[in-house]
């Protein structure tokens, strides 16, 4: 395997991708590395002994989330999976699991 695939976390060569799949595998990369950003900042909010500093960091926090609403907002108007699953999923009430067992007529584990 190739410096260039394993940088990236392709797991085949990128020539071997169509341009759809490339732009997906961005936007969800990028969406790991927001929620990841997001769980830094809150980490080291916490952790944290000054407030000024603690708010800066709080602050930046939803900064990240922001931007991880954005992606993921082009990633359901861009795969149509994906915008089906947040249809189904998101903004739902009561049981999660509970919601996928009468969607799917299936037990949720």
């Amino acid at each position: 395997m190739s410096d260039t695939v394993s940088s990236e976390g392709l797991h085949v060569p990128r020539e071997k991708l169509k341009g759809r799949t490339l732009n997906l595998h961005y936007a969800i990369t990028s969406l790991i590395e927001e929620f990841e950003a997001v769980d830094w900042y809150r980490q080291r909010a916490d952790d944290c002994d000054d407030p000024t500093l603690e708010a800066i960091l709080r602050h930046n926090a939803r900064e990240e989330l922001e931007h991880a609403a954005m992606v993921l907002e082009w990633i359901r108007r861009n795969d149509a999976e994906a915008n089906m699953q947040l249809k189904e999923y998101l903004f739902t009430e009561g049981s999660i699991t509970g919601h996928e067992e009468d969607a799917t007529g299936k037990d949720g584990d």
